[in-house]
């Protein structure tokens, strides 16, 4: 099989021969009358769960794990951190089993999966900041007890979500640092002072800026804005048109910059699935039919039903940037973020897709995945 397009980033015209599934060449073309366009393989670094795998229940296993990180290429996400999120010991510490299992299972998942992100459990436990997270499980930051956890993954921990004005949260920040791993502020009612001294400890990212939230706050100072403010600090956005209006989201981009601002999905396992009422982390959540979830009963969303590729899409239409940006927030910011270019850039890792410019709309073709073609329109594999 032979695919051609044009490379999103430089124009560059070329075909892409496979054999078995598995890319043989690349070669540049003089021209090539195809509408493909070519861009690198986009990085999830928030994916709670999706297609109805869950990662974050106490029998999750390796298997799903696998068929997970399977599903989100057959929508273009060709990278992830599988992310975890608030729960007891041993349900946090069964669902990072169950990943580094997969990754020792599955050589092509182990190379998909850049790191795992722990969301929680040391964030906020008021209602609002703590959004979906159940309050039972919510507590201050234990070294002893995260090191359990790192040491069942091998390592492979490498974003931590918390809450700065947690007691010992600002020492604790400085050793996982210090580790190498990247700390980012969410799920928080910092005060400025919190969230400076975070910073001087080393945080880097706010994840979900603008979410997991009061629904009202203060005009200003507020955690938001003193975040927002703060040109240390990257932001994660979820731009699906519920978690940030198209305004906020367009305004959040502006502030950043695109150098500071990493789309991504908060997927959940409703991601993929038909409206009604799920459980997702302990809680009993809806997913209505413009693919919202909320906490039932409450205005508290609990994740999002999208993948990135909507994410990208959606970064047009509200901010009015152009794709090629739209889709850097996607793939090279994140790849900055946790040094992975080396690993990344070691093999082939593509999706292939048209672009309908006039309705902001990507329809994938292909998924290339460490050298290998990983999903197809037409074998549906």
């Amino acid at each position: 099989m032979k695919l051609s397009g044009h490379t999103l980033f430089n124009n560059a015209a070329i075909e892409i021969d496979l054999r078995d599934d598995s890319v043989a060449s690349i070669r540049e073309l003089t021209a090539t009358d195809s509408n493909i366009q070519i861009a690198p393989a986009p990085i999830d670094i928030q994916v709670n769960g999706f297609a109805g795998f869950d990662l974050n229940t106490e029998t999750v296993t390796p298997d799903d794990v696998c068929a997970m990180v399977r599903a989100l290429w057959r929508v273009g996400t060709g990278f992830l951190c599988p992310t975890i999120v608030t729960g007891s010991f041993d349900r946090i510490f069964n669902s990072l089993s169950a990943i580094a299992d997969a990754c020792k299972m599955d050589p092509l998942v182990n190379y998909a999966i850049l790191g795992i992100h722990l969301e929680g459990p040391y964030i906020s436990a008021e209602d609002g900041p703590r959004g979906a997270h159940p309050l039972a499980h919510v507590r201050d930051p234990d070294w002893d007890e995260f090191q359990q956890w790192q040491d069942i993954t091998e390592g492979k921990i490498s974003i931590v979500t918390l809450a700065p004005e947690k007691k010992g949260a600002i020492p604790f920040i400085e050793k996982l640092v210090s580790d190498g791993i990247v700390v980012a502020l969410g799920h928080t009612n910092a005060s400025a002072d919190d969230i400076q001294a975070a910073i001087d400890a080393g945080a880097k990212l706010s994840t979900h800026l603008g979410n997991g939230a009061h629904a009202l706050i203060r005009r200003h100072p507020n955690y938001i804005w003193e975040q927002l403010g703060a040109d240390e600090l990257w932001a994660s956005l979820i731009v699906d048109g519920h978690h940030l209006p198209p305004s906020v989201a367009k305004s959040m981009i502006r502030a950043k910059t695109l150098d500071r601002c990493i789309l991504v999905s908060d997927a959940v396992a409703l991601a993929g699935m038909k409206p009604g009422i799920y459980e997702f982390a302990e809680r009993s959540v809806e997913l209505t039919e413009d693919r919202c979830v909320r906490l039932v009963g409450t205005e508290y969303l609990a994740g999002s039903a999208i993948e990135l590729a909507r994410g990208i899409e959606n970064s047009v239409r509200f901010a009015g940037i152009s794709l090629k940006e739209s889709v850097s927030l996607a793939t090279l910011q994140p790849m900055r973020l946790l040094n992975a270019e080396p690993h990344v850039e070691a093999k082939t890792n593509f999706i292939l897709f048209e672009w309908d410019a006039a309705h902001h709309k990507i329809d994938l073709i292909a998924t290339i995945v460490g050298d290998e073609l990983v999903y197809h329109t037409e074998t549906k594999k």
